[in-house]
C-alpha cells in the first residue's frame, strides 16, 4: 500500500478511522475527508489526497465536494427542527401549508410522507435534462398538479429529486425562505461548518469536482439533450457530471445537491445524536431529536427494491442508527445510544459502493 498523507485531528482510540481512511486514499479513493463527532464534540476530522482526478490539487481543511443523497439528510434536519418550533407540523397535510398542492388527490399527502418516501410522488413528470431541475417554480408547480402513484402513505418508492422539492417548498411556505437560506442561518451559521444547498460563486475554489462511477460514462451531460425517451413521464435525466456545471451549483436542489465535506455533516447530525445539541450550539430538543426514530414504512422499496428497510422522519432506520447514503459513496450516520455521528465524503464515485461501512466499522471498532 502506498504511503498517503492524513492531515487533521483523531483523538486516541480511533486510531482504526485513520487507518481505515488511510486504506482507502492508498487503494480506492482519488480525495476524500471522514469525521466523528462523539458527545457533541468532533474526535475524528481527517482528510486526505487531491481535490482533482489529476492529483495536482492536495485535499484541504476546507474542500467540499457534492454529496448527491446524503443532502437529504440535512434537509431532513431542517423540517425536524422547524417541527420542533412548532412552525411546522410533521403529521399536517402539505396542502395546509401549499395550497395548489392539493390538485389531483393529493390532499391527504401529508409532510411525514414527504420525508419517508410514501407520498407517491417518486418521479418528475416532466422536463427531459438536469436544467429542468434548476428552474425551482417549474418543478414545484409539476409536483402540485401530479397525481399520487399510489395511495400516499400505504407504500415507500424512494423519491430520490422529489423528496427535497417537497420539503424544501414546505420550508419556503413556512418560512418565506429556500431551504438553502434556512441552512445557512440555522444550520451551516452556527455550527461554523460548510455547507450549501445553492453554492455560492465564492466557494467554487473550495470545490473537489465529482469522478464519475463507471456506471455513468456511457453518456456525458451534452448527450442528455438530444436524449429521447417514449416515457414523456420518466422524468429529467442527469449525469454526475453535471454536478461539475456552475448551473448545478447555484441551483438549489435539496435532495441532490448538497456540497460539504465530512465535518460539516457530522457536526450537523451529532445534534440528533446528543439531544439536539452540537458543539455547544442547541439546534432543536431532545423531543424534536425522536421524532426522527417514528417509523413510517417497513417494508422493500418499491424504488429500490432490495431487502426490506425501515423509514423514519427522512432517515433509514436499522438498530439504534440512523442514515443516509449519496450516489457513488458519501455517508452518514448518526447512533443516540452512543452519542455519535460520522459521516464520509468523496470525490470519486463508484457502483455499489461500500467505503462509508468501511469508515462505519472502523468507528464502531474504535468505540468498542
Amino acid at each position: 500500500m502506498a504511503e498517503v498523507e492524513i492531515d487533521g485531528t483523531c483523538a486516541p482510540g480511533f486510531g482504526p478511522v485513520r487507518a481505515a481512511l488511510a486504506e482507502l486514499l492508498a487503494t480506492q479513493d482519488v480525495g476524500a475527508s471522514a469525521a466523528v463527532y462523539v458527545d457533541g464534540e468532533p474526535v475524528v476530522d481527517l482528510w486526505g489526497g487531491y481535490a482533482d482526478e489529476a492529483r495536482t490539487v492536495p485535499w484541504r481543511r476546507d474542500t467540499i465536494v457534492n454529496v448527491f443523497s446524503t443532502s437529504k439528510t440535512i434537509t431532513a434536519l431542517c423540517a425536524l427542527m422547524l417541527a420542533d418550533r412548532g412552525v411546522l407540523d410533521l403529521d399536517a397535510p402539505i396542502a395546509r401549508y401549499w395550497p395548489e398542492f392539493a390538485a389531483a388527490g393529493k390532499e391527504r399527502v401529508l409532510v411525514r410522507h414527504a420525508l419517508a418516501h410514501t407520498a407517491g410522488l417518486p418521479t418528475l413528470h416532466a422536463g427531459r435534462t438536469a436544467a429542468y431541475l434548476y428552474d425551482w417554480p417549474a418543478v414545484t408547480a409539476q409536483l402540485a398538479a401530479q397525481a399520487p402513484e399510489w395511495e400516499p402513505g400505504t407504500d415507500a418508492g424512494y423519491h430520490g429529486l422529489t423528496q427535497g422539492f417537497l420539503i424544501g417548498e414546505v420550508v419556503r411556505r413556512v418560512t418565506g425562505h429556500t431551504l438553502g437560506a434556512f441552512v445557512a442561518a440555522e444550520v451551516a451559521g452556527p455550527l461554523g461548518v460548510d455547507f450549501h444547498i445553492g453554492l455560492p460563486a465564492e466557494f467554487d475554489a473550495q470545490i473537489a469536482p465529482v469522478i464519475p462511477p463507471p456506471s455513468d460514462l456511457a453518456e456525458q451531460p451534452d448527450e442528455a439533450d438530444e436524449a429521447e425517451t417514449e416515457d414523456e413521464t420518466a422524468g429529467p435525466r442527469f449525469h454526475a457530471l453535471d454536478a461539475n456545471t456552475p448551473a448545478w451549483r447555484r441551483a438549489e436542489i435539496p435532495a441532490a445537491n448538497g456540497h460539504g465535506n465530512a465535518r460539516a455533516v457530522a457536526a450537523a447530525l451529532s445534534a440528533l445524536a446528543c439531544g439536539g445539541v452540537s458543539q455547544g450550539t442547541r439546534l432543536l430538543s431532545a423531543a424534536g431529536c425522536a421524532r426522527a426514530w417514528e417509523e413510517q414504512f417497513h417494508g422493500v422499496d418499491r424504488v429500490l427494491g432490495g431487502p426490506r428497510a425501515r423509514y423514519g422522519m427522512g432517515f433509514r432506520l436499522e438498530g439504534s442508527t440512523c442514515s443516509w447514503g449519496g450516489w457513488g459513496g458519501s455517508l452518514a450516520l448518526f447512533d443516540p445510544d452512543r452519542r455519535m455521528a460520522v459521516a464520509y465524503a468523496m470525490n470519486r464515485m463508484r457502483d455499489a459502493d461500500t467505503r462509508g461501512l468501511e469508515i462505519v466499522t472502523a468507528v464502531y471498532e474504535s468505540l468498542g
